[in-house]
């Protein structure tokens, strides 16, 4: 404030100005006294002086401001309704009232008198630009330091600046709700008086509890998720089978690799994959065969397998249990009684291992089209209640022991198999090698000793002597609705090279004891994954022969690996795998835009 020191000369002289004065305007003298007589000086009233007080109360209604936020913004993160509040934050209310009127009533003195000080002139000359600041009688006539203004005095507040415009203000995180009444039931998820993962049930329509769902995420996480798409999806498909709670769909491209020649048909491989120059080079996989006259499957076993744990007093009652089940005798009738739980179901073999006196008895059944997890896990069920009745002191300890083994890398899948065992060839001519793969015979067989049969060796892999077949499998597998972590025991594969014909040809297969494929059930029944089984031709179950579909479908993935395994092993021979990825499986987007 610039503050000046008092004229010597009154404001408005009483004497008769001479002929050569000019006088001050009229500033109507008498009525700016009985409006002035009407305003009480706030300062006399304060015990401190006005700047301390006006700090106080600006400190004050700053910091009961941000509590009160920080304490909201909690209240909203735990879902903690607004209008319970503590003793604290009822003090912290009461304050905050307290400021405001406070600075009400000072900005509304200070507006008063400059309306009144200001309003009733006619008209302003250069005099009245400065203002005289009339001395309170306790400060020497210096300076105003330290004293408190008179309310009449104080100088016009600065014009308050402009608002920000609509389209300046940051995007609200919440998503108006397409009606009152979802906006009431996204209220009432949030604050927990309704379950999430009721409001299929509750509100009868599945497509709008995703997209309630969706909404509630967003306002509990404050995290946007504009990018996750709700529309286009049929979320009743998935009710009670696939996902639970949905708030969308993720999107993943599918690409095609082929034809595929494979037991004299062709087939076009569908490949989800997120992975550039992966579908690429399958597809000149598939090139080399074709060009080479084709690939031979054979199917060597199809079982899918289930493995209880139970527990005896005695090691010995536990032996007791295994040579009672690997009786032939004995096993035709727990053959009668698992099979009984399917159609499709039927128990080929169950064998056992002990370790002190807990028994694993790992069953292996064919399932049809289906992949049969639960089916197999149904007909155990019914084995285990019927031995429960002949050996009561039998204690069940669960229905999966992981001897199985599921979604983990095994020795015994490894050896026995689960699911389908397949092993799959071709020969693929010098002409090929050369102009399609871009290598020679010899390379390729050298690097695949060292690679794929010592390195993996060196790595003590368990069934992960190949280039990259979990690659194919899991693209194929989520093409077509597999559960992708049984990619996990699928992916085991041994990939063989040789040079035949005097070392001019290459002879190439792979041995894969475990994939685990169905057309029925799961995601098969999704329209996207159904597309695609379709595209491959075993939509579905076959009515003239259960379970060959399946099957067919397990070669098809074989098929598709043999020929991911020549295309990569190939690049890595001839040098190309890193220039084929940098031009293929990098993005051309500018990272640095992207992010900002």
């Amino acid at each position: 404030m610039d503050v000046r020191r008092r004229s010597e000369k009154p404001v408005y002289p009483s004497k008769v100005f001479a002929a050569d004065e000019k006088p001050l305007k009229p500033h109507k003298n008498q009525q700016q006294e009985d409006n002035n007589t009407l305003l009480i000086d706030a300062s006399d009233a304060l015990p401190l002086p006005l700047y301390l007080t006006n700090g106080l109360f600006f400190t004050m209604f700053f910091s009961v401001m941000y509590f009160l936020l920080s304490r909201w913004r909690e209240k909203i993160r735990n879902s903690t309704p607004l209008h319970v509040v503590t003793l604290s934050e009822l003090g912290a209310i009461v304050s905050l009232i307290a400021s405001v009127i406070y600075l009400l009533g000072f900005f509304g003195i200070g507006f008063v008198q400059t309306f009144v000080s200001r309003g009733n002139n006619d008209s302003w000359d250069e005099n009245d630009e400065e203002f005289l600041l009339k001395e309170d009688s306790r400060c020497g006539p210096a300076t105003t330091l330290g004293c408190a203004i008179p309310a009449r005095q104080i100088a016009p507040m600065a014009p308050p600046q402009p608002s920000m415009s609509v389209a300046e203000k940051p995007a609200p995180l919440i998503t108006p709700a397409s009606s009152e009444e979802d906006e009431e039931i996204i209220k009432s998820v949030v604050q927990g008086k309704i379950p999430s993962y009721s409001l299929e049930s509750k509100l009868g329509d599945c497509k709008r509890a995703a997209s309630i769902r969706k909404e509630v995420m967003q306002r509990i996480t404050g995290k946007s998720l504009e990018g996750l798409p709700l529309e286009g999806f049929n979320y009743e498909s998935i009710l009670g089978q696939c996902c639970e709670m949905p708030i969308g769909y993720v999107q993943i491209p599918v690409g095609i690799a082929g034809p595929l020649l494979l037991n004299g048909k062709e087939f076009s491989v569908p490949m989800a994959t997120t992975e550039g120059c992966l579908v690429a080079s399958t597809n000149r996989g598939c090139k080399a065969i074709y060009a080479s006259g084709g690939a031979t499957c054979i199917l060597l076993r199809d079982g899918m397998t289930r493995a209880p744990c139970v527990r005896f007093g005695t090691a010995k009652r536990a032996a007791e249990l295994k040579f009672f089940v690997e009786d032939p005798i004995k096993f035709e009738t727990l053959a009668n009684v698992f099979n009984q739980s399917s159609r499709f179901a039927r128990l080929q073999r169950i064998q056992c291992v002990i370790a002190g006196k807990n028994l694993y008895m790992r069953f292996v059944c064919s399932t049809g089209d289906a992949m049969g997890m639960n089916m197999v896990s149904k007909g155990v069920q019914n084995v285990l209640d019927y031995l429960q009745n002949e050996y009561p002191d039998m204690d069940v300890i669960g229905i999966s022991g992981n001897f199985c083994s599921d979604k983990k890398p095994s020795a015994v899948n490894w050896i026995e198999g689960r699911g389908k065992s397949v092993v799959c060839e071709a020969i693929i001519t010098e002409e090929v090698v050369k102009k399609v793969l871009k290598t020679e015979v010899a390379a390729l067989v050298e690097l695949n000793m060292l690679k794929n049969l010592t390195g993996s060796a060196m790595a003590g892999a368990l069934g992960g002597f190949n280039a990259h077949a979990s690659n194919i499998v899991s693209a194929v597998f989520i093409a077509t609705g597999q559960d992708p972590a049984q990619n996990i025991e699928s992916s085991h594969c041994i990939t063989m090279m040789e040079a035949v014909n005097d070392g001019k040809d290459l002879h190439i297969s792979v041995t894969m004891p475990s994939i685990e494929v169905g057309t029925v059930g799961g995601g098969t029944q999704l329209a996207s994954q159904s597309a695609c089984l379709n595209l491959l031709g075993v939509k579905g179950a076959n009515r003239e022969a259960p379970g060959s579909n399946a099957r067919l479908l397990a070669t098809v993935v074989a098929g598709s690996v043999l020929a991911g395994e020549l295309s990569l092993m190939s690049a890595i021979s001839a040098g190309q795998l890193v220039n084929s990825h940098m031009k293929y499986n990098r993005s051309t987007k500018d990272v640095t835009k992207a992010s900002s």
